[in-house]
C-alpha cells in the first residue's frame, strides 16, 4: 500500500473505456477492477522474465487504485504521425509482441485469477494475451514502439487472435471511410505480410488469420454492444459514437477483400 500522495495528478487521456486514469510522478494510477490482482501477477510475470515492454505493477494507492510504473515516451496522437504507420514501426510492433507472447506463454495464473470478458478464438487458450493492442497502448520513443499499457482486456487466448486483435487497428483492417488520410494510403495487404514476417507467425496461422478476423469481427459486435446496453460509461460512449457501425463497415470491407489479402499471406 502506497503512503497517502501530495504529488499533483495529471490525467491521462487517450483511452476510451477506463476513466480516472492519472500520472502522479513516475507512476501511473487506475482504478482498480475485479482483473486488476490477475493483471499484476502477469505483469509481475513479465518482469521476472526480463520482458521491458510494460509497465511495472507496484501496488495501490490509498484510495485502492491501482499503482503501475509510468512508461516513458507517448502513444501516437491524433492526426497519426507518419512515423506511427511507417513499415518500421510495424515490424518493430510485431517483434515487440512477438517477445511479449514468448514471454506470457511461460506464466502461470494464480488460483482463481479473473480475466475480462470478451471476445475471441474458438481455439483453446495458450497464454494470457494483451487482447487491446490499438493505437492508444502502444508506447513510442524515437519513433518506434517500445511498450505495451493497458492490460485491462488481458485474457486467456491464442497468439492469433492476439496478432488479428492487432492487425485490425494496425494494418488497418477497416473500411477507408473510418481511416485519418494517412492510413487510407496504406497497402494493407503488404502490411500484414510485413507483420507476419516479422512475428513469425506460422503457415497455418497466417491461413487461417483472415477467417478469425471476420469471426472477430461479429463476436466484438455482439461483446460491446452488451456491454454498452449493461455497463455504460467508456463503453456507452464508444457504441453511441458509432464503434458498432465501423465494425459492421470493416467486416463488409473485409469479406470484399478477403481474396487478394489472402495472396499477400500465403
Amino acid at each position: 500500500m502506497f503512503a497517502v500522495t501530495t504529488q499533483q495528478e495529471i490525467p491521462l487521456l487517450g483511452g476510451d473505456v477506463t476513466d480516472g486514469v492519472v500520472r502522479v510522478g513516475d507512476t501511473v494510477r487506475r482504478p482498480s477492477r475485479a482483473s486488476t490482482a490477475s493483471v499484476h501477477a502477469l505483469l509481475r510475470h513479465l518482469e521476472r522474465s526480463g520482458f521491458e515492454g510494460a509497465p511495472r505493477a507496484l501496488g495501490v494507492d490509498e484510495r485502492g487504485r491501482e499503482v503501475l510504473s509510468y512508461v516513458e515516451g507517448g502513444s501516437a496522437a491524433r492526426p497519426l504521425p507518419g512515423y506511427a504507420l511507417s513499415g518500421e514501426s510495424l515490424a518493430a510492433l510485431a517483434r515487440l509482441l512477438r517477445r511479449f507472447h514468448d514471454a506470457a506463454e511461460r506464466f502461470v495464473p494464480p488460483p482463481g485469477a479473473v480475466w475480462e470478458g470478451g471476445s475471441n478464438d474458438d481455439a483453446a487458450p495458450r497464454l494470457i494475451g494483451h487482447c487491446d493492442v490499438n493505437l492508444d497502448n502502444v508506447i513510442f520513443r524515437d519513433g518506434l514502439p517500445v511498450a505495451l499499457i493497458d492490460f485491462d482486456m488481458a485474457r486467456p487466448t491464442t497468439r492469433l487472435f492476439d496478432v488479428v486483435t492487432t492487425l485490425r487497428h494496425w494494418a488497418p483492417i477497416a473500411d477507408p471511410i473510418d481511416l485519418e488520410p494517412l492510413q487510407r494510403r496504406l497497402e494493407v495487404g503488404p502490411r500484414l505480410r510485413l507483420f507476419c514476417d516479422a512475428y513469425g507467425l506460422a503457415p497455418r496461422d497466417r491461413r487461417r488469420l483472415l477467417d478469425l478476423a471476420r469471426l472477430r469481427f461479429d463476436r466484438s459486435y455482439q461483446v460491446m454492444r452488451a456491454r454498452a446496453e449493461a455497463g455504460g460509461g467508456g463503453w456507452t460512449r464508444m457504441w453511441a459514437g458509432g464503434a458498432g457501425v465501423r465494425i459492421r463497415r470493416a467486416r463488409v470491407w473485409l469479406e470484399t477483400h478477403q481474396d487478394e489479402l489472402h495472396e499477400h499471406l500465403i
